[in-house]
């Protein structure tokens, strides 16, 4: 019933159906890197310049450092994303249960300035892909069983101070993508419903490339207007199928070369540090991310030696926005207070939610504060809870007419950031 052509499309989507599910649970690429920019929801990002983290945010930044300084952070992130099935379900199995196990992460920048003009800097930090563990036989595993996607951000950088209103950033990424993915494949369409589902793995990691540019304009003292660009980063994951337990028709395509192709989104980001008062200071960002291109993921299977099937697949998604809103409080000469608003609209619309890349509008709440152990030593905690909110789906593939419908319940994910910063 099923033959190499028309098995080729199957695997391309059990590829996307991985590849989207890990690219943000939020539709959002994370702002959250163990740093005190957690705090803020990432209010002012690209024009606060107050730490050597401004690498991750803004390279231009490092002009504004005294000296040589490092940031190390860590951070935890967990959250609630369980899926509650409907009675149009017919595939069988209970809801989720909780998808998002606690995630560890972490990052590390150095800055230091070479003289009145130039400063240099390096950057490690994760900001993109999250994990999500379904339970063994839920309802929605034809779409998705265990997934991770991670990207491992290093950021040599170097900034240029032209004057005491204009600096210019430059860095240069290279970027760890780490990809593992396991889905359940029906074999009722094939006529063997006698031992189950098959299941299909896929895992891979592999480099991109891409940079960091950004400008910081100020007008007066007291006042910093910061623009960041981040180019996109293609990454290329090339594995063998490993398909199991689904019959002869389609445990031909095991061990088949296949080649995954994606775009981490490209990002544009303009922010406000406006000092109020010696206590006081007002943050804003306008954020904007291109996930339209990260929809389509092309899938390149080798089928015979005369060469190889491809195809491209879009998941329909649509470019993001993200306003921050936050403010800075110096409590005491030793103690700042941070707190900050953001809301990111959805990069899919509700008709092309999947299971697979649960994906909706969000809000941020955060706050933290930094105290300072003495003139060269602080440290910081942050907290900050992203807001999903209810995310219904109806999905079905129309080969075995399976279908899975229902909704994610509250979702949300909560970060719990701490770092230190050392000044010599």
């Amino acid at each position: 019933m099923f033959s190499r052509h028309c098995g080729f499309p199957l695997s391309a989507l059990a590829l996307l159906t991985f590849c989207c599910s890990q690219a943000q649970a939020g539709g959002i690429i994370l702002y959250e890197v163990g740093t005190d920019n957690t705090g803020l929801a990432n209010a002012g990002a690209a024009a606060r310049a107050q730490g050597p983290s401004t690498i991750a945010s803004n390279p231009a930044g490092l002009s504004y450092l005294q000296g040589t300084q490092i940031t190390a952070g860590a951070q935890i992130l967990y959250g609630n994303l369980k899926f509650d099935r409907d009675s149009n379900t017919n595939s069988g199995g209970p809801g989720s249960g909780n998808a998002l196990d606690p995630t560890p992460g972490g990052s590390f920048f150095i800055s230091h300035m070479l003289d009145d003009h130039w400063s240099v800097g390096f950057g490690s930090y994760g900001d993109f892909g999250l994990a999500a563990d379904y339970r063994n036989g839920w309802s929605g595993r034809y779409f998705s069983e265990q997934s991770s996607l991670a990207g491992l951000s290093l950021v040599p950088s170097v900034a240029y101070r032209f004057n005491d209103q204009w600096s210019v950033g430059l860095g240069v990424k290279a970027m760890y993508g780490m990809l593992k993915s396991q889905t359940a494949i029906d074999r009722s369409p094939l006529g063997l419903t006698d031992r189950g589902d098959g299941q299909l793995k896929y895992q891979d990691d592999t480099w991109g490339y891409g940079a960091n540019l950004g400008v910081i304009y100020a007008p007066q003292p007291g006042t910093r207007i910061g623009l960041a660009y981040t180019s996109k980063v293609n990454l290329d994951f090339k594995d063998k199928l490993d398909i199991k337990g689904n019959g002869p028709a389609l445990d031909r395509l095991n061990g088949l070369d296949t080649k995954l192709s994606m775009k981490v989104p490209q990002t544009a980001t303009l922010s406000l540090f406006q000092q109020l008062d010696p206590q006081w200071a007002f943050l804003a960002t306008v954020n904007w991310q291109d996930w339209s291109q990260f929809g389509d993921v092309n899938v390149q299977v080798d089928t015979s030696a005369a060469g190889a099937q491809s195809t491209t697949v879009n998941a329909h998604y649509k470019n993001t926005w993200q306003l921050a809103l936050g403010t800075q409080y110096q409590a005491t000469p030793k103690l700042l207070w941070n707190a900050g608003i953001a809301y990111d609209s959805s990069a899919v619309s509700d008709a092309n939610r999947t299971l697979s890349a649960p994906m909706g509008e969000s809000w941020r709440l955060a706050t933290g504060a930094t105290y300072a152990l003495n003139k060269d030593t602080d440290v910081n905690v942050s907290w900050a809870l992203v807001w999903l909110g209810d995310l219904p789906i109806d999905q079905s593939k129309s080969v075995s007419g399976v279908r899975t419908s229902g909704q994610f319940d509250n979702a949300w994910i909560q970060a719990v950031t701490g770092n230190m910063t050392w000044r010599f």
